[in-house]
């Protein structure tokens, strides 16, 4: 007889998930960082991170040897994960050959946020890597090679030819998506309309009935009677959503009332077919998103939240 998920089993990975969480709480924001900056854009690393966080929670039990040294685990799995992403869409990967090269200086004028949001598509994916793993997060040339599979002194070229060549770049210009069209827009305003009435099962009629809701890092359900019967099940919150265009991209903003005013409680994304929803992607519980997009925004994020 095939044996079933149990309860106490998905408790169980759950306990353990949030307590790898907690252990690696240190180091989630500079690879959050990483994340977006090796892919070149806040959504795609929001991505890598979520991919980054499961990688290596799964990963951990085929270690043989104690993991000491979590914060080289992490971005070593980052790493990992980016360039087998890249490869899968057949991009060069490059290789980081241990050839001389004049030392060139980073000036700090060019640490910009714009600029190693840039990287990506002007480097290859090991240069990008091998660069932002020593100028940004400060790793030894020893612990990159491990990192990017090459050698130390194909690090260090790696990363003065990186510096010429940004030195000699113009990052003006950077790539978004594109915006809703408007038989989206109209179900997203019919979303937002029941959501602000309170009115759930308005809100629910917007649905398909196999539609997943993911809320990243948290949890997931995969019909609308299992949003109904779980995460639903008392109703809507009360809060405010609004419409906003974050990072190229337009999402809902979930505001929460709170003593100091209006702060961001959630942000949600959709995605729609035939006038119905059958995707909704919450990042309820993903601190270094909302923090990040906070900033972005120029709004205040809600801090008492659970796994916060």
């Amino acid at each position: 007889m095939e044996k079933h998920f149990t309860k106490i089993f998905t408790d169980e990975s759950r306990k353990l998930l949030h307590e790898f969480e907690e252990m690696i709480a240190s180091h989630s924001k500079a690879l959050w960082n990483y994340c977006k900056y090796i892919t070149g854009f806040p959504w795609d690393g929001e991505d890598l991170y979520q991919d980054t966080i499961i990688k290596s929670f799964g990963m951990a039990p085929q270690r043989w040897h104690e993991i000491t040294d979590k914060k080289n685990y992490l971005f070593r799995i980052a790493t990992n994960a980016w360039i087998d992403q890249c490869r899968k869409r057949k991009r060069e990967i490059g290789i980081l050959d241990d050839i001389q090269t004049p030392s060139i200086a980073f000036s700090d004028h060019l640490l910009l946020e714009e600029i190693l949001l840039s990287l990506e598509s002007n480097l290859t994916p090991k240069q990008t890597a091998a660069f932002l793993l020593i100028d940004v997060f400060h790793f030894s040339a020893e612990e990159v090679a491990g990192i990017v599979k090459s050698t130390p002194g194909g690090v260090y070229s790696a990363v003065q030819r990186a510096r010429k060549k940004i030195a000699s770049l113009d990052f003006s210009k950077s790539e978004i998506y594109a915006g809703t069209n408007s038989a989206q827009k109209e179900t997203i305003q019919a979303y937002l309309q029941a959501f602000n009435e309170g009115n759930l099962d308005k809100m629910l009629r917007l649905y398909s009935d196999q539609a997943q809701y993911e809320a990243f890092l948290g949890f997931q359900e995969y019909s609308k009677d299992e949003m109904r019967n779980g995460s639903l099940i008392y109703g809507l919150p009360g809060h405010t959503a609004v419409e906003k265009i974050l990072w190229g991209k337009p999402v809902i903003i979930v505001l929460a009332a709170t003593d100091e005013g209006l702060k961001i409680h959630d942000i949600q994304s959709q995605e729609i077919e035939n006038g119905k929803i059958v995707s909704h992607q919450s990042y309820f519980f993903r601190k270094e998103f909302i923090l990040a997009a906070a900033h972005e925004l120029g709004i205040q994020a809600q801090l008492d939240k659970p796994k916060w």
